[in-house]
């Protein structure tokens, strides 16, 4: 059948169906499917739709009314990363590693608009021309970020980011090649060991994949606070877990709740550990006050370049928040954090860790570090693939906390 027939076939059919359905009472999804079905089935249409074509467009129509229209198909196939809308028809999505336009489209612009609101209704949030950018969390995890007209020039536009169900190990990582086995035990022997760890990183570089995958190695024993904008964090294995998550003002007269409210908050609540997900601003200020008040073992991530880029952003930040020189701002931050982890988006689409860092500490005004392991492509790299592995770079040299939590020298170079 061709796909122009099919669509008005489908069009007819839903409208029939929403005919049918406004007559003043409520059907149950096994209602509507068993309606959806009845259609299909008749004499009407039953000549013209094969059976493929059939089970195609019944849960194409299901969708589109009881569920969020074209974008159900996108949720449910967990193959998808990323889903991008651009208005009705330009929908593009990432898979494997890779954007692809996407064949669909929604009926009309008014019909994007409702799916739009039917996900800020399920969120509980408003977004409209006077608050016309949502940033929420779908029912299964997903990150979802609306912008409305006149801030979206070209029309909505929908940003869907979503998260494996299973839970993100650092054995998993070094099946996808982001990192080797000998950096995974060393990762996995600091996070249990109560290093404070920063992991930096640009957009779409996998930090918070990353920090999901070291949080798997906290001992479950622990008590943990996670700190988010929108909760994206998955510790599957903590058993003390406390998940907290913003709060923005609306127009019910609800008071914001913000990232540094959230920190202050978690140290209240006797964590052994505090993990925020991402820091922007003067946060930073929490987060250093937790690292050097004895949470040891906590972890946050940011947006930078590099790793050292991460650390001259945090400085920034922290002047946008305290009024003290220089010095002592690069002094708290030698102070609380123990090593760096950057991240990276290679030119084939793959994530791999580009550098572990030690902070050694702060002298003659500066904050000295040292590169532990670092990322080099080998000869076997092309145009199109990435190939190489981390290199070990250094040793440790502030290894008290491996001692205070009895590692030895052998126990370290095992990872034990």
């Amino acid at each position: 059948m061709r796909e122009r027939e099919y669509e008005s076939i489908r069009v007819a059919l839903k409208k029939e169906i929403l005919e049918q359905l406004d007559c003043g009472r409520d059907f149950t999804d096994a209602q509507v499917r068993a309606l959806i079905d009845e259609k299909l089935c008749g004499r009407e249409y039953a000549g013209k739709l094969g059976v493929a074509s059939r089970r195609a467009m019944s849960r194409e129509l299901f969708s589109s009314i009881r569920g969020l229209d074209l974008l159900q198909e996108l949720l449910e196939d967990s193959e998808i990363t990323e889903i991008m809308i651009n208005g009705p028809d330009r929908i593009f999505v990432e898979k494997g590693g890779r954007l692809w336009p996407w064949k669909g489209r929604f009926e009309s612009m008014t019909r994007l608009q409702d799916v739009i609101q039917q996900i800020a209704a399920g969120c509980n949030r408003a977004v409209n021309e006077a608050s016309p950018i949502l940033d929420a969390r779908l029912a299964d995890g997903s990150r979802v970020n609306v912008v409305l007209a006149p801030v979206a020039l070209n029309g909505p536009a929908v940003t869907i980011r979503r998260f494996p169900k299973e839970g993100m190990t650092l054995s998993r990582l070094v099946e996808l090649g982001s990192i080797n086995e000998e950096c995974r035990a060393f990762l996995e022997l600091v996070v249990r060991c109560k290093y404070n760890i920063f992991i930096s990183g640009g957009t779409g570089s996998g930090k918070t994949t990353f920090l999901n995958a070291l949080s798997q190695a906290i001992p479950e024993e622990e008590r943990i606070i996670t700190v988010e904008d929108s909760a994206e964090l998955q510790l599957k294995s903590a058993k003390n877990l406390v998940s907290l998550e913003t709060r923005n003002a609306n127009a019910e007269g609800c008071v914001p709740v913000t990232i540094r409210d959230l920190i202050r908050t978690s140290l209240r609540m006797r964590p052994d550990r505090i993990i925020v997900g991402e820091v922007r601003g003067a946060e930073i200020c929490e987060l250093l006050t937790a690292y050097n008040s004895g949470h040891a073992g906590s972890m946050s991530t940011g947006h930078g370049n590099t790793a050292r880029d991460m650390l001259l952003r945090m400085e920034t930040m922290l002047l946008m928040g305290m009024d003290v020189p220089l010095a002592a701002i690069r002094r708290q931050i030698a102070s609380g954090i123990d090593l760096m982890v950057h991240l990276g988006r290679m030119r084939d689409k793959t994530r791999k860790v580009l550098e572990i860092a030690e902070i050694l500490g702060f002298s003659e005004g500066e904050i000295r570090t040292r590169t532990l392991y670092a990322f080099e492509e080998n000869s076997r790299s092309t145009r199109e693939r990435v190939c190489g592995e981390l290199i070990k770079k250094g040793e440790l040299t502030h290894v008290e906390k491996l001692e205070e939590a009895g590692v030895g020298r052998e126990g370290r170079e095992n990872g034990l």
